[in-house]
């Protein structure tokens, strides 16, 4: 499980599982017979009537060894990535005053625990392919969906998967955003965030100002 520092742990469900819409493309890991096996999938998020994160569920390519190494059910975790950066010593204007400052990396990432099952249903399959690309088209302008492939040519693409469905026992969170900065090096953070040339920095810089405003 995740080490959640006292200063940057999500210490509210919901909070940790909106990390985990956010950024849905999920690794799992899975103990096998030959050692830990991953898998990268894209997940839907299944939840309870009072909107609770029950289920993550994925699929990968049949020739994919995880779908074995999970057999009738094994334990597993799900780990979900956001944003990230690097932030430098020099990005705190307190340095010049006593020195006592180094470089750390400042990042938003949640895991899920659970039992990992696989599934190879016609119909489950595409009711999981119909929900991610749902999600993902939703709002574009032509959006695309299953339904405008050929049957036969579904039918073809279902064969050569595998889905996987992790019931979820537990879901936890790290936002570590420089909360434990003073303001003048909080700003700092952000002002060298703001300038380096990577998308993720400036994202990093985005999710701290979202911290700030509470």
């Amino acid at each position: 499980m995740v080490y959640p520092p006292r200063h940057f742990a999500v210490t509210d469900r919901a909070e940790a599982e909106a990390v985990m819409a956010a950024y849905p493309f999920a690794t799992f890991v899975v103990s096998g017979a030959d050692g830990l096996v991953t898998a990268r999938t894209p997940v839907v998020l299944e939840r309870d009537r009072e909107g609770r994160v029950t289920a993550l569920l994925g699929h990968v390519s049949r020739a994919n060894p995880v779908w074995q190494a999970v057999g009738e059910g094994a334990e597993a975790v799900a780990l979900f990535a956001g944003p990230h950066a690097y932030v430098s010593a020099s990005a705190y204007p307190s340095k010049a005053d006593h020195g006592r400052a180094v470089p750390t990396w400042n990042y938003v990432a949640a895991e899920a625990h659970g039992r990992l099952t696989a599934f190879d249903g016609a119909a489950e399959l595409r009711a999981l392919l119909e929900a991610l690309t749902g999600r993902f088209e939703d709002g574009r302008a032509e959006p695309w969906a299953v339904s405008d492939v050929p049957q036969d040519y579904v039918d073809a693409l279902l064969r050569g998967i595998t889905g996987l469905r992790l019931a979820v026992s537990s879901v936890t969170a790290v936002k570590k955003l420089s909360q434990n900065k003073a303001g003048t090096d909080f700003d700092g953070v952000l002002a060298f965030l703001d300038a380096e040339p990577e998308p993720d920095a400036r994202q990093t810089a985005g999710l701290m100002r979202e911290l700030e405003r509470g």
